[in-house]
This record gives C-alpha cells, sequence and structure tokens, in this order.
C-alpha cells in the first residue's frame, strides 16, 4: 500500500495525478487517496465492510458473523464468501475525436476517462469482481471480455496506455452492439462526453437496464464546454468533422450555456427516471466523486 500521509487529497487532483508517468500507478494513487479519504470521512469504515463484509441479517448463521469487525464497530457483520461477492463489470469507454479536447486544464477528456477507467478497473478486479473493457467510438475498436484476475488487470491497463483519439461518436450503435455478448446481468459503467445524439443514446442504455443490467454513466465535460468562458474572438473547429466555425464567444454564450445545460440535463433526466446512475464530471473534479458513485452503488448491489 502506498503511503500518502494528511496530504491524500492531492493524489485525487487530475493536474497532480497527470504528472505521474504510468497508468498502473496512477490508478494505485487515486484508489489509495479515496479510501484513505474514507477513513477520515464520515464514512470511516465504508471501505472494509464495502470489499469484504455485509450487515447481518435475520437468517444468518450466527457462525459467519466476524467477531473481530464487531469488536472493533459494536455492529454485528457478516464475511462475505466469494460467491456472494463476484459481479461481471463492462466498462465502455469512449475515445473519439471529441474526447481529445482541453481548454486550459492539464488533461484532456480523454486522458480524465482513461484515468477514471484504470481507477475503477482496479478497485474491481481487487474486489475480486470480474471487469471488462469496450473501446469504441463509431466503432467498437476493442472488447476484452471480464475476467477477475491480477495478471488480466495489466493487460487492460496496456489497452488504456495505448489508446489513441480517433473517428466520429455512435454510443448508441456501439452500446447495442455488445449488448447480445452481455450473457450475464452485471454493472454497466459508460464512460463518454455524449457528444451524440441524445435520444438514440438514451435508448440503448434503456436496453441494458431492461436486461436487469445496472448501469452507472458518466458524462466527462472540460469546464470551459460547460461555461464557455472565452474573452476573446475564437475560431472553433469541430474534432470529429474538421468543420470551423468563427465567433464572438461572449454574443453567443448564453444561448450556448442554455443549449448545454438542455442536453446534459435531458440525458440526465432519462437516466435518473430508469434507475441509471448519471454523473455530469468536469476534467477538473477531484476523482473521488466518480468512486464514490461507483462506491455507493456496489454497496446497493451486495
Amino acid at each position: 500500500m502506498i503511503t500518502l500521509g494528511n496530504d491524500y487529497r492531492k493524489y485525487l487532483e487530475p493536474e497532480v495525478i497527470s504528472k505521474l508517468k504510468t497508468l498502473d500507478l496512477k490508478a494505485r494513487f487515486i484508489v489509495e487517496g479515496f479510501m484513505v479519504g474514507l477513513h477520515k470521512s464520515p464514512y470511516h469504515g465504508f471501505s472494509a465492510e464495502f470489499s469484504e463484509h455485509r450487515p447481518y441479517m435475520q437468517g444468518d448463521a450466527i457462525k459467519n458473523i466476524d467477531w473481530k469487525v464487531f469488536a472493533k464497530r459494536d455492529k454485528y457483520f457478516i464475511k462475505q464468501f466469494e460467491e456472494e461477492t463476484n459481479l461481471i463489470s463492462h466498462i465502455f469507454l469512449d475515445v473519439s475525436k471529441s474526447m481529445n479536447y482541453k481548454s486550459t486544464g492539464s488533461v484532456t477528456k480523454l486522458e480524465y476517462a482513461i484515468t477514471l477507467a484504470a481507477s475503477l478497473l482496479y478497485i474491481i478486479i481487487n474486489q475480486q469482481d470480474a471487469a471488462g473493457l469496450v473501446v469504441y467510438s463509431d466503432i467498437i475498436q476493442n472488447y476484452l471480455p471480464p475476467k477477475s484476475n491480477k495478471i488480466y488487470m495489466k493487460k487492460l491497463f496496456t489497452e488504456l496506455a495505448n489508446v489513441k483519439p480517433s473517428g466520429a461518436t455512435n454510443t448508441s450503435e456501439c452500446l447495442k452492439s455488445v449488448l447480445d455478448k452481455i450473457k450475464k446481468r452485471g454493472l454497466v459503467i459508460i464512460i463518454s462526453d455524449f457528444f451524440d445524439d441524445a435520444d438514440s443514446v438514451i435508448s440503448a442504455i434503456k436496453k441494458f437496464h431492461y436486461k436487469k443490467n445496472e448501469v452507472i454513466v458518466f458524462q466527462i465535460v472540460d469546464p470551459a464546454e460547460k461555461d464557455f468562458s472565452f474573452d476573446r474572438d475564437a475560431i472553433f473547429k469541430d474534432l470529429e468533422t474538421g468543420e470551423e466555425m468563427t465567433t464572438l464567444p461572449y454574443q453567443i454564450q448564453k444561448s450556448y450555456v442554455e443549449a448545454f445545460n438542455e442536453f446534459t440535463n435531458k440525458i440526465k433526466k432519462e437516466c435518473r427516471s430508469f434507475g441509471v446512475e448519471y454523473n455530469l464530471i468536469s476534467t477538473a473534479d477531484p476523482f473521488d466523486k466518480a468512486l464514490f458513485s461507483y462506491f455507493t452503488k456496489r454497496m446497493r448491489l451486495n
């Protein structure tokens, strides 16, 4: 375990993490920082209970009570067995060209998304759950089916480290093309900017929900994409089509922000209406915001 000390918070900041050389090191620092934060927060004990225990319920065998945990917390917890904790997870990662954008921050949307995906894989596999990876743009670029061993985690990290932005975004078709490969219900995590047709994306996400999968959506955006805070004449280029447009940002800022909020709110509202966990994540946000969303969803599945 990495020793972080009292400055653990900085290891959740994208600017700090971006300076680390390897993806596995980034994931380890983020996860360790997150776990230290849980121990220092009102959620103290959450991480230990999450990984190995669940609360005692009427009908559970008394022989399975973990008395060491009871001595520490004065509550009854049952030691979980492997079959209770095993979950199959698929992480969908959008690597389209629009994900290659950054304004004044230290990381692009894609770099943030890759690091988030690696951190989630690190947690999932270390919890003895199975994790797979789907890399997509307008087509499926690679599909690595779920496995739960740490050697396989290195293969997943290698795939993530070699990702290059390419193609347009077609989240809907890519999600649907993998749907039939998921034979056992589990957890589906989608990481994208969703700069796509909102209705088709929502329709595809619903199909996973209808097949009894739990779904978490992370919509990754750059701060400038949220507030459009450009203060001079600018030429804007579509990273996927190459189309350019010259405009005075301050003249359209209000309309842009309204349209952006309408777009993200539509996805959020539709997702939450059928139980999908939706998260709007800025590339300036510490990574614990996204990780906590995963942890709370995983706890509900125990």
